[in-house]
């Protein structure tokens, strides 16, 4: 059931977590969803128009949008990380889309199609579909969740680690050979 994209940072993350319990999935996702949001900064690099006498390309239309969003969530600095990111993945897509047509389609086009892949891989030990399918949003969210991973490795947000597994309990490994249990 899709809800409201608009949500606080905790609530859009225990809603994904709950698809994301696996650690081999949480594994996956830390190749696959940045090597997405770059196939798609790639892609969309090659569109440039001009805005008020600045260069711009919808790349960095979607990342200011996306770090808009991020920084209204209410959790500064987890919005502030993922910007961060995001706009580093963008300053490394933008100089693919000055190459040939077939190199900046192969970095795109193979870029996204590789992190899907990798992104259902992790699902499959997940035994459960992305987040997506059910709310769209999780598309945005997947990025946020990624870069609060990390930071929670790094010892940041205690609190928000805790309310999350609080809603949607701890990692695990699910049993392949007793997938039901």
């Amino acid at each position: 059931m899709a809800a409201s994209p608009f949500r606080p940072a905790i609530d859009l993350m225990a809603q994904y977590a709950a698809y994301h319990r696996d650690r081999r999935n949480i594994a996956t996702h830390f190749v696959g969803i940045p090597l997405i949001v770059f196939a798609i900064e790639v892609l969309l690099a090659r569109a440039q128009f001009e805005l008020g006498g600045m260069a711009l390309s919808a790349a960095t239309l979607l990342w200011a949008a996306s770090t808009l969003w991020y920084l209204t969530r209410g959790n500064l600095v987890l919005g502030l990380a993922v910007s961060v990111v995001n706009g580093a993945l963008l300053a490394a897509a933008m100089p693919l889309a000055l190459g040939s047509t077939s190199s900046w389609l192969a970095w795109g086009v193979g870029g996204f199609v590789i992190g899907w892949i990798i992104q259902f891989i992790g699902h499959y030990y997940e035994g459960r579909k992305p987040a997506f399918v059910d709310d769209l949003v999780g598309l945005l969210v997947g990025p946020m969740f990624v870069v609060g991973e990390a930071l929670f490795a790094l010892g940041w947000g205690r609190e928000m680690l805790a309310e999350i597994e609080r809603r949607v309990g701890p990692t695990h490994l699910r049993d392949l050979a007793h997938p039901a249990a």
